[in-house]
This record gives structure tokens, sequence and C-alpha cells, in this order.
């Protein structure tokens, strides 16, 4: 007589994936302040020019989360 008993243990993972992306950009392209001055002074011409130019500014940020829960059946 044999006698056969098979205990089962079942592991269940379940996974949470979250994944959150955040990406912010901000663009400020072809800011050009301009500025021409002429002075004549005592028969001396002056040419005054400001050029200032302000670009690209980048932020990317990500959040990873994961979570892993063992459940026994």
């Amino acid at each position: 007589v044999e006698v056969d008993l098979e205990v089962e243990v079942e592991i269940l993972v379940v996974e949470v994936v979250l994944v959150i992306v955040v990406d912010v950009v901000l663009l400020e392209v072809n800011v050009v302040l301009v500025v021409v001055d002429v002075l004549v002074v005592d028969g001396l011409i002056e040419v005054i020019v400001l050029v200032e130019v302000q670009v690209v500014f980048v932020v990317q940020k990500m959040v990873y989360f994961h979570e892993r829960k063992f459940v026994q059946l």
C-alpha cells in the first residue's frame, strides 16, 4: 500500500510597477535684445550694440516606483 501525500505551496508574486515620467521642457529661444546707439561727440562717432541671447532651459525628472509583494496561498 503506497500513500502519496502531496503538499503544494504556491507563492504568488505580485509586481506593481509604477513609472512616473515628468518632462518639463521650457525653451526660451531667440530672446534677443539689440540696442543700437549712435553717439556723435566732437566729430567722433560711437556705435553701441548690445545683444543678449538666452537659450534653453530643460528640466527632466523621472520617478520610478517598484513594489513586489509575496502572497502565500
